[in-house]
């Protein structure tokens, strides 16, 4: 790809890792995040420090971008067990109104499984347990998956499993089928190297996989 992919959420977690990973392959990269100054410099990289829910700076991001990797994640902490959380829709809903003007289709975008309508493929217990630790933030990733089905983008949600610090293996599984969703373990770095192969080979266009060793 010609153009630079923007990654936004690429100071930590999934994010830092795609960033890292859409370099080594010799990709250009736009590094979004309120910390995105503090980078090293490196070649391929421009840092675009922002908030993503200012339509201003996200439009500043895009321009000049081909595809957009959405790792945004937030700080796991005890509120977020009662605190209404809207990151996700409100920044996924910014990236949305702002990408069309941007000339942008490509977005491929980090949920987590029990998101959206993998949800069902959870037994009871688990789905009990999942929502009764991270039923905000999940809360709010559903509103975020449902505003990204609707759009008109080439879009990819891809929901990881619990995730691990390992290194990649370059074993995943890819699951499309709902049917053949499942719960499981997979490495971060292992789901930020799926998002990079999803900009370069067009992976997976308007559909929402779970990704799983």
């Amino acid at each position: 790809m010609d153009k630079a992919v923007l990654v936004m959420g690429a100071t930590s977690g999934i994010g830092s890792l795609a960033m890292k990973e859409a370099l080594s392959r010799g990709m250009k990269v736009r590094a979004f995040a309120r910390s995105a100054a503090e980078l090293e410099a490196q070649p391929g990289l421009e840092p675009v420090p922002g908030d993503a829910r200012d339509a201003g700076d996200v439009a500043k991001a895009l321009s000049g971008a081909g595809a957009v990797i959405y790792a945004l994640g937030i700080k796991e902490r005890l509120a977020m067990l009662w605190d209404k959380e809207t990151l996700f829709s409100d920044s996924t809903r910014v990236l949305l109104e702002e990408m069309p003007k941007a000339g942008v289709k490509r977005l491929v975008a980090v949920t987590g499984f029990g998101a959206g309508r993998s949800s069902k493929a959870m037994s009871f217990i688990e789905y009990a347990g999942h929502r009764a630790i991270l039923g905000k933030p999940y809360a709010d990733k559903d509103r975020q998956e449902a505003l990204i089905v609707e759009s008109d983008l080439d879009w990819t949600i891809a929901r990881p499993v619990i995730l691990t610090n390992s290194r990649k293996s370059g074993k995943i599984r890819v699951l499309s089928d709902p049917k053949s969703w499942r719960n499981g373990l997979i490495s971060r770095a292992d789901v930020a190297s799926y998002l990079v192969d999803a900009v370069e080979k067009d992976l997976n266009i308007r559909e929402d996989v779970v990704l799983a060793r």
